[in-house]
C-alpha cells in the first residue's frame, strides 16, 4: 500500500511538472481563435503558418540561438573550471583564513544579483562594455553556489594522499589539478554544467539592460520583446518563440540527465 501511494504521488508530481511545459508545445501548433477559446491537450495543424509568423516579424531565432549559445557555454566553461579550482584550494590547502573565506563564499550566496544590478551596469557603461558579451561572460568566473557543490564533492571523493604523490613526484599545482583532479570530478562538474548553461541560456534580467543593438539579443529578450504592439494578436506565434527557446534546455537534459542524479547524489554529503 506505501509502495503504491509513493508512486501514485511520484507520478502526479511528474505530470504537475511536465503539464506546462506540454500546454505549451501544444499551443504553439494552435491559432489565435483556438488559444482563446480554452485550453487544449491535443496539437493543431497551425504549427507552420505560426513560425511564418514569427519569423516575418524581425524575429531572428538563428541569430539568437547563436548569441545564446556564446554566451551560455562560455559562462559555462568559467563557471565550473573556475569555482572546481578554487574549491581545490579550499579543501588541499591548510591556511588560516580557509574558514572565514568559506563563510564568505556562503553570504556571497544570499546576495541576489538584482542588488547590484544598478552598480553593475554604471560601471559597464564607464567602461563602454554595454552591448558586448563579456559583462555577461566574465562575471560567471565567480559562481559561490557552485564553489559550495564542488567543495562539498571534494571533501567526500579527494584523498589527499593523491595530491601529496603528485607532488613528491614533481607535478606543479596547475598540473595536478587538471590532470589528476579535475577527471575525478567530472561527475560534479558535468552536473554543475548543465545548470549553469540553463541558467545562463535563461538568463532575461541582465541581457536586456546591458545588450540593445537588436543583433546582440539573446533567445530570451527576443521572446520577451514579442509582447509588442505587433503581436498581441498572434498568440501562437508567442508561445511558438517560447518554445524555440526551451527546446534545446530538453534536449540538454535528456542527454545529461543521468549525470544530474549521479552528481547530486555524490554532492550532497556532509562535512
Amino acid at each position: 500500500m506505501n509502495k503504491t501511494i509513493i508512486y501514485i504521488v511520484c507520478i502526479f508530481l511528474a505530470v504537475l511538472s511536465i503539464l506546462p511545459f506540454w500546454i505549451m508545445f501544444v499551443n504553439a501548433t494552435r491559432s489565435t481563435a483556438e488559444i482563446q477559446s480554452g485550453l487544449s491537450l491535443l496539437p493543431s495543424t497551425h504549427m507552420m503558418s505560426n513560425l511564418r509568423v514569427l519569423l516575418d516579424k524581425s524575429f531572428d531565432p538563428i541569430q539568437g540561438f547563436l548569441n545564446s549559445f556564446i554566451i551560455s557555454s562560455s559562462a559555462t566553461i568559467l563557471t565550473v573550471y573556475f569555482s572546481s579550482l578554487a574549491a581545490y584550494g579550499l579543501v588541499t590547502y591548510d591556511w588560516k583564513l580557509r574558514k572565514p573565506f568559506f563563510t564568505f563564499i556562503l553570504c556571497v550566496m544570499m546576495i541576489p544579483s538584482q542588488a547590484s544590478a544598478i552598480g553593475f551596469y554604471q560601471f559597464m557603461y564607464k567602461i563602454h562594455w554595454t552591448n558586448s558579451f563579456l559583462p555577461l561572460i566574465l562575471p560567471a568566473i565567480a559562481a559561490p553556489a557552485v564553489v559550495f557543490f564542488m567543495r562539498q564533492y571534494l571533501l567526500a571523493t579527494l584523498s589527499i594522499e593523491i595530491v601529496e604523490a603528485a607532488r613528491v613526484d614533481g607535478s606543479g599545482e596547475f598540473k595536478t589539478f587538471n590532470r589528476i583532479i579535475l577527471p575525478l570530478m567530472m561527475p560534479a562538474v558535468a552536473t554543475q554544467a548543465i545548470f549553469a548553461f540553463v541558467a545562463n541560456w535563461n538568463n532575461l534580467f541582465m541581457p536586456l539592460i546591458l545588450l540593445t543593438q537588436k543583433e546582440k539579443y539573446t533567445m530570451p529578450v527576443m521572446v520577451s520583446l514579442l509582447r509588442g504592439d505587433i503581436y498581441k494578436t498572434e498568440f501562437g506565434s508567442i508561445y511558438m518563440g517560447l518554445a524555440l527557446t526551451a527546446l534545446p534546455l530538453f534536449v540538454v537534459y535528456f542527454l545529461l540527465s543521468r549525470y544530474i542524479i549521479a552528481g547530486v547524489a555524490l554532492g550532497g554529503v556532509k562535512e
